[in-house]
């Protein structure tokens, strides 16, 4: 391990969480977003993140993002402006609670890599002014 590698490893671990956080919170904006039953619903977004050169160098990325269902689930509003014949329309199959814990844990995440990158930082500093001693 180099000297600067917990940096770069918590700074890697930090895109991963963002992009997660960006996700979740697409997911939550979107989650009661309403079309007609002859189009799909909204689909969630699930990052999927894998070790950085397979694990050779340390680090993690972004390997892709899945979809979930583009079914959704079909309510029935007859009064809703976009409800077919039968009075239904078509939401995204999101659920709240999964969503908000999962956006907890990405945060908590981001936030602990965050706390490595600053104490790495003091450490090279602290190093630094022993060496001007």
């Amino acid at each position: 391990m180099g000297g600067f590698d917990a940096i770069g490893i918590a700074g890697s671990g930090m895109t991963v969480y963002r992009t997660w956080l960006d996700a979740l919170s697409d997911n939550l904006a979107n989650m009661s977003t309403v079309t007609s039953t002859d189009k799909a619903a909204f689909q969630a977004r699930y990052v999927i993140a894998q070790a950085a050169d397979y694990g050779q160098e340390g680090g993690v990325e972004v390997a892709g993002v899945a979809f979930g269902s583009a079914e959704g689930r079909v309510v029935y509003e007859p009064n809703h402006p976009l409800a077919d014949a039968d009075g239904n329309v078509r939401y995204p199959d999101i659920d709240m609670s999964s969503q908000m814990t999962q956006l907890i844990m990405a945060q908590r995440g981001y936030q602990a890599n965050a706390a490595v990158v600053d104490r790495a930082k003091e450490t090279y500093q602290a190093a630094l002014q022993i060496g001007r001693s």
